[in-house]
């Protein structure tokens, strides 16, 4: 069969319409994708090009979700610190409450002792029993009534007695057999032993010199009270070591009564005469007779170097003042006085850092020897001490001076409450797990090779990591400790919030960036393979009319042929 031969003409208008439908299908395939690059085969370097941009934008895009979360996570650790600043300036406020309170108070006189005695059941037994503590032992108080007399009540130890039975007895032996002076419970939330007077009146707790069975140093110390009191070597009687007794003092001073020259109703003058001395009471009963040469007054304070008096001719109760008060040993801690209108001696603590301070007297003679300073009186027919010293040897009583109320613990309680509250909202400001309140570190990536970042670094904002310590209340000194620490925290705090605002501006401009870079990428791209609607549209309508054309012209071109056929 042989080949169809076509024209030139022909064959030029088939190829000129061929080549206009393949036009017209690649302009139709740019209307209906809407691209002019849809593949490498359109344009490779637009195609590529594009597929770049695309691509880094897709990085970028995904990378705005963990930048989202990043923000996310700021806001949560900022909320906690808005939070933690209010519970920290509340805590502020309760300690400079409490040192309003210690200002305008002279505190309650107690004894709080530093050992958990809840789960005891005997105490004769164990740990006790190793420390001294045996059936029948003694415990002496002694204070005063409502007209300032002495009274004194000896509480007996048995075995099978509970810290609580013991803090029982103490209450009830002052609660049947006086007024209720001295009250004793074991604190619900430490459970600690605490003995308290009625009104803030002097107490003294320790041993009896009537009986050689007495709770020890070492007993003390396992019920929580050792630093109250100390071993002292005093010989009275057949009681060769016994234990001081502890002198409990509602604020910081503790007088002696006032003291007159023998009988005849001079006030003791602070020149007088210490050797030789006889002191009475007003009702003209002896207090102090006997004091020789080489006799020795002592002072100690925390159990420190003590300042000592040899007594000698002429020594007068100046001189002792002076020995105490011109010391710079104990002279920023205590200081002795003398009150010329009442005829008393006083002993001042001057810092919150003094816990006790123990007063001795030696002497190589038997007699009737104190100075009176350990129980504040008023009763002028009282001696003060019923330790008087009537062998020879060292008679030695600790003063602990104290300024906590029951208004002041109620304070510290409510303070330690706003500590586990603190650590309480640390712990739930935490976000997916990441906590920069709880020493969590934070990495946010703002490209999509990980090269530019940030890290927010985290802190620890528990009581502990802030430096709040457990408070007491029980001076100005420890108040002020609070005061100082809740300070210092309140800068911390507010320290890292203004670093947690600088940083989540950081990220929220660099989200606002990022954004806004994906929208160039994305644009970028699509200049590169877009294609014109209107312009392919146009070009669609001129190439649908140079087909219809190219038909014509077509068909011009065959009719040379078709006028052979009409020869036939």
């Amino acid at each position: 069969m042989s080949d169809v031969v076509l024209s030139s003409a022909l064959r030029a208008n088939l190829l000129s319409l061929q080549s206009t439908q393949r036009l017209i299908d690649s302009t139709q395939q740019r209307l209906a994708t809407g691209l002019k690059v849809s593949s490498a085969l359109d344009n490779p370097q637009n195609f590529f090009t594009s597929q770049a941009l695309s691509n880094r934008s897709s990085d970028l895009t995904r990378l705005l979700d963990g930048i989202g979360q990043s923000i996310r996570t700021i806001e949560a650790a900022d909320k906690g610190i808005s939070a933690l600043t209010n519970l920290v300036t509340q805590a502020n406020s309760v300690a400079q409450s409490a040192r309003d309170e210690l200002a305008a108070t002279s505190g309650t006189a107690r004894a709080v002792g530093n050992v958990d005695l809840r789960n005891v059941t005997d105490i004769t037994a164990g740990a006790f029993a190793t420390a001294g503590i045996a059936n029948n032992d003694t415990i002496q108080f002694v204070t005063t009534n409502d007209a300032g007399a002495q009274i004194a009540e000896i509480i007996t130890i048995t075995t099978g007695d509970s810290a609580y039975t013991l803090a029982a007895k103490i209450t009830d032996a002052f609660a049947d057999n006086r007024a209720g002076e001295i009250k004793a419970s074991i604190n619900s939330t430490t459970g600690f032993l605490e003995i308290e007077s009625k009104g803030g009146r002097t107490f003294r707790f320790g041993d009896n010199p009537a009986t050689a069975v007495p709770v020890t140093t070492a007993g003390y110390t396992a019920l929580g009270l050792g630093r109250y009191v100390e071993d002292q070597n005093r010989q009275n009687g057949a009681v060769a070591t016994n234990v001081a007794g502890a002198s409990i003092v509602a604020g910081n001073t503790i007088k002696t009564i006032s003291l007159y020259e023998a009988s005849n109703g001079s006030l003791l003058d602070a020149g007088d005469t210490i050797v030789g001395t006889t002191l009475n009471n007003a009702a003209g009963t002896a207090v102090v007779t006997g004091l020789l040469a080489t006799d020795k007054f002592s002072f100690q304070v925390n159990n420190g170097a003590a300042v000592t008096l040899t007594l000698a001719a002429g020594t007068t109760y100046q001189d002792l003042i002076d020995t105490v008060n011109e010391n710079a040993t104990v002279n920023t801690q205590i200081r002795l006085g003398f009150d010329s209108l009442t005829g008393q001696i006083t002993l001042t603590s001057l810092s919150d850092a003094v816990e006790n301070v123990s007063f001795t007297f030696q002497s190589v003679a038997a007699g009737l020897k104190t100075l009176n300073i350990g129980l504040g009186d008023t009763s002028p027919t009282q001696t003060l001490d019923p330790y008087n010293i009537t062998q020879a040897g060292i008679n030695e009583r600790v003063i602990s001076f104290n300024s906590s109320t029951a208004k002041l613990d109620n304070l510290a309680k409510d303070y330690n409450s706003l500590r586990t509250q603190i650590n309480d909202l640390v712990k739930d400001a935490q976000y997916r797990g990441v906590n920069l309140l709880q020493g969590d570190n934070l990495t946010t990536f703002f490209n999509e090779d990980n090269s530019s970042r940030l890290v927010t670094t985290g802190g620890t904002f528990t009581a502990d990591g802030l430096g709040l310590t457990v408070a007491t209340f029980a001076s100005t000194a420890a108040a002020q400790t609070s005061i100082t620490q809740t300070s210092a925290a309140l800068e911390t705090v507010r320290a890292f919030g203004s670093t947690l605002a600088n940083n989540l501006s950081i990220i929220q401009t660099r989200r606002d960036f990022t954004e806004g870079l994906i929208n160039t990428l994305d644009a970028g791209a699509s200049d590169l393979t877009k294609a014109d609607e209107n312009e392919e549209g146009a070009n669609l309508l001129a190439l649908q009319t140079r087909q219809q054309l190219g038909v014509t012209s077509l068909s011009l071109a065959s009719q040379a042929q078709q006028s052979v056929l009409r020869l036939f």
